[in-house]
């Protein structure tokens, strides 16, 4: 305790120490540089994924020689990766957390593969009806000059091995093979969570097959559901 002297009385008091305001100060600080850090990172995210998509697609559309302007491509990634980040930031991410604590905590499983590679599946899956648009077709509005479609099963390997075909079509090689479906569906959806399941099941399930791994199993389309859902919530607005 510091002495202070009252001027009225001339009596020497005791002033207390400013430490307790001191330690509220440096909290508060603390804690203005900890908002201030994740928002930065969040901006930074924000700002990378941006360009990235926005420079995949100039390419694609430049090689494909499509007639979509730079402005209608910049509006539609602007649109895609702004709900993106919000779906990441206040659901998966707090999501994933509390997955890999709770299947530790019961089931005393290690989910952590499984969560990062759930949340590189959730942005993947969130472009992915977009990727097999160098494939598609013009509709015609007279039917009888519709040439035929792909078979089913090629109409939706272009969906589910979509990077492959890309990296074939960055490499010069051109395939014959084009299709009026623009897996803008619920139909395209079911088949893509279906396919991750069959991946995650291969991927996880160990013999004999715990809760802990069923649970593991499942987060994988999971995150791939939502990250389809997203897509489709701002190019149909359901």
């Amino acid at each position: 305790m510091k002495k202070k002297k009252n001027e009225e009385t001339g009596v020497i008091i005791r002033a207390p120490y400013k430490r307790f305001e001191h330690k509220i100060e440096t909290r508060e600080s603390k804690a203005s540089k900890m908002k201030w850090f994740f928002k930065l990172m969040s901006r930074l995210t924000y700002d990378t994924l941006f360009g990235f998509v926005l420079h995949y697609f100039r390419n694609v559309n430049r090689k494909a020689r499509s007639k979509i302007t730079d402005c209608s491509m910049r509006c539609e990634t602007l649109q895609h990766v702004d709900l993106l980040i919000k779906v990441f930031k206040w659901v998966i991410l707090p999501a994933s957390l509390l997955y890999v604590c709770a299947d530790f905590y019961f089931f005393r499983e290690n989910a952590l593969d499984s969560m990062f590679l759930g949340i590189l599946i959730f942005f993947y899956s969130n472009f992915l009806p977009d990727f097999p648009s160098i494939f598609r077709k013009k509709v015609y509005h007279d039917e009888r000059d519709i040439p035929k479609d792909l078979p089913w099963y090629k109409k939706y390997a272009l969906l589910l091995f979509a990077p492959l075909f890309i990296g074939l079509f960055f490499g010069g090689i051109q395939l014959t093979w084009k299709t009026t479906e623009t897996f803008h569906n619920f139909k395209s959806l079911i088949i893509f969570v279906v396919f991750l399941f069959t991946l995650s099941f291969f991927a996880f399930g160990d013999f004999p097959i715990s809760i802990g791994d069923i649970t593991e199993i499942l987060s994988v389309p999971f995150y791939g559901l939502i990250g389809y859902l997203v897509h489709l919530k701002v190019d149909l607005c359901f």
